[in-house]
């Protein structure tokens, strides 16, 4: 009797959570529907995949700052900040960039010196992204000022407590969409049935999206249960001592769900260490280069491979209308495309993905 009374009080804390995370973000399709910014969402849309046209007119250099936790194994912050310098460079922009690096979650107080030093260096465009709660804070300090203007990438759901005093552009590739793309894949292979692990970032919106939202798709849309969930803090290490960890206790599990780059390849290298490559699925998640070489090597399952240059482009065209005078024809959101890798892929439709999701970045990247 105890133990059901606990089970439902934490089945009924674990909905009040997710009702609570939900009621702060729009979704993307209910946000442009908010804003009637149908159109020019469709219309920006289309810009992103034509040939760049140079700027009408500009009258002063720009100073744009990237403020990025770019010290990951995944190439996703390089290769936006290369797509994002040349389509800026073909657009014909006159313009400084200044790129910072950060550590992901643990670096949270550097960041906002960053961003302080970029609102004093009088920053035209500042880039920069949301996961910790405490940016939130440093954000609402910028847009609250006609100077910088503020793009957040990674993120494609805009707040609900901002209303329409929302940043210049969130940019980006919905998480929520690339998880729902995976809880299928894995609902399918399995049948609905069985044991899997999660392997989430930090505590924060990545993990929010990407991890308590595919628990939630999954239990909603099949029988399979999630018997173990760690925080990595994206560590390739920990993440591989987290899979060690609980495979001492279910070496039955159907697959283990990683939320990130770094993470899956820490669930590869312990997958390896007890020979179960092959026998435990794992999946990685955007689809960069290392994740890619996994797939062909045969040590990952599937990844959801984001059209990563699409937001680079988005950035500098945001940027370009602007200068123009063009501001109302920005729209508050550009989310990306995904496609589906899976292992066993040919070599001709992986070269034809990697071509369409690169086109800037190809060899770049370094």
């Amino acid at each position: 009797m105890k133990k059901s009374i606990i089970k439902l009080i934490l089945l009924m804390c674990t909905i009040s959570f997710l009702n609570a995370e939900n009621s702060k973000y729009f979704d993307i399709d209910e946000y442009i529907k908010f804003t009637n910014q149908e159109q020019i969402t469709t219309d920006f849309i289309k810009q992103i995949q034509k040939d760049a046209l140079k700027i009408k007119q500009q009258n002063k250099k720009v100073k744009i700052v990237l403020v990025y936790p770019g010290k990951q194994l995944t190439d996703y912050w390089m290769k936006s900040k290369v797509s994002f310098e040349k389509r800026l460079d073909e657009l014909g922009i006159d313009y400084e960039l200044v790129l910072h690096f950060t550590k992901p979650h643990v670096e949270t107080r550097v960041q906002s010196k960053l961003l302080l030093k970029a609102i004093k260096d009088n920053t035209d465009y500042l880039v920069f992204v949301l996961d910790a709660s405490k940016h939130a804070k440093f954000i609402e300090r910028i847009i609250s000022r006609e100077k910088p203007k503020l793009i957040l990438q990674n993120i494609t759901t805009p707040l609900r407590k901002w209303q329409k005093s929302q940043p210049f552009l969130y940019v980006g590739f919905d998480h929520m969409i690339g998880s729902q793309m995976l809880a299928d894949y894995y609902i399918k292979k399995t049948k609905g049935v069985g044991k899997y692990a999660v392997l989430y970032t930090a505590n924060g919106y990545v993990s929010y999206m990407r991890g308590t939202k595919f628990i939630d798709y999954v239990s909603k849309n099949s029988d399979l249960k999630v018997v173990h969930e760690y925080f990595t803090n994206t560590s390739k290490e920990k993440a591989k001592l987290a899979t060690l960890d609980l495979l001492k206790q279910d070496d039955d599990i159907k697959f283990i769900y990683a939320c990130s780059t770094d993470i899956a390849l820490g669930v590869i290298e312990a997958l390896k260490q007890k020979d179960l490559v092959g026998k435990i699925l794992v999946n990685g998640w955007g689809g960069g280069s290392s994740e890619l070489q996994a797939i062909q090597d045969g040590y990952m399952d599937i990844t959801v491979m984001r059209m990563n240059d699409d937001n680079g482009v988005a950035m500098a065209e945001a940027i370009k209308l602007d200068l123009e005078g063009d501001k109302q024809k920005v729209p508050t959101i550009f989310s990306g495309d995904f496609a589906l890798v899976e292992k066993g892929i040919a070599k001709e439709k992986l070269e034809e993905l990697e071509q369409r999701a690169f086109r800037y970045t190809q060899d770049n990247a370094k």
